[in-house]
């Protein structure tokens, strides 16, 4: 496996239809949206699905979700000390870590935990891999639906039929994910070109396997997936220019959106940089 040698950009158009993207959990679980009602999914949930994905497809990562925990520990510091707990070199440490989890040679991780003799280990890795914060095209409508519950949690608790809760979604928008991988970083983390590939089938296959009541099946998936590779390890023009290349506007007489077909994309060229397009699933 060689490291990566060559600039990577990538854009992804995400499409929503009666979903909540990504709740606010400071305004009761809403789906993200700006002061100007655009809506907005955080790197954070991004970043979270691409490691799901990377367990999906065979890949060691350390930063595990509970219900997706692949081995017996509870925290990333049980997880830290069983792996990398006797080494005290930084460097080693973070050289070792990288080459065990994917998702830290790729995103980075800090390592801030006390170990058993007391002493700690403080490591930071930075990663390869950015990714920006999704924003929708247009802004996107919320609806809200009040939801009853009937069904006893516990043996003393005591609901009636008009026992109220709510649920949101976002009727349909259409986001675009920009990201890039830096070679520099790369090279210290030991990010390989096979493990761009990867990253690359993740951002294909984001929503697979990732359905639940506010995300039902089918109501998120990937469009497209634009991927840019530079010829060369600082990349032939800037990440903001190579984004810009994907250009998606609203058709004539569209206020309202409620498909992808509804919006006019287009893609723009650089001389001397191909894109590739792919379709998601």
């Amino acid at each position: 496996m060689s490291l990566l040698s060559k600039k990577i950009d990538f854009v992804a158009l995400v499409s929503v239809d009666r979903a909540n993207s990504n709740g606010d959990p400071l305004n009761g679980n809403r789906p993200r949206t700006d002061y100007n009602g655009y809506g907005e999914i955080s790197d954070v949930c991004i970043k979270r699905k691409i490691r799901n994905r990377m367990q999906d497809l065979g890949a060691d990562i350390f930063v595990q979700s509970d219900d997706r925990r692949s081995d017996e520990f509870g925290s990333l510091s049980e997880r830290a000390s069983a792996a990398l707990g006797k080494i005290k070199d930084r460097e080693e440490y973070a050289r070792l870590a990288c080459e065990k989890w994917l998702d830290v040679r790729s995103f980075g991780q800090v390592f801030a935990f006390k170990s058993t003799d007391k002493n700690g280990v403080s490591v930071g890795v930075r990663g390869p891999v950015s990714v920006h914060q999704a924003v929708s095209v247009s802004p996107v409508e919320i609806d809200s639906l009040q939801i009853t519950k009937s069904v006893n949690g516990e043996p003393s608790e005591k609901r009636s039929s008009d026992t109220m809760g709510m649920k949101h979604m976002v009727r349909f928008g259409l986001y675009k994910i920009k990201g890039a991988i830096n070679v520099q970083l790369a090279q210290k983390t030991g990010f390989t070109e096979d493990d761009a590939l990867l990253i690359k089938e993740c951002l294909r296959t984001l929503f697979e396997n990732d359905a639940s009541s506010a995300r039902p099946e089918g109501s998120m998936e990937v469009y497209k997936l634009y991927w840019w590779e530079h010829d060369c390890s600082s990349g032939q023009y800037s990440s903001s220019k190579v984004h810009n290349l994907v250009k998606v506007n609203l058709k004539e007489g569209i206020k309202s959106p409620s498909s992808v077909e509804d919006y006019e994309i287009t893609l723009k060229e650089l001389p001397g940089l191909h894109c590739e397009v792919i379709d998601g699933i």
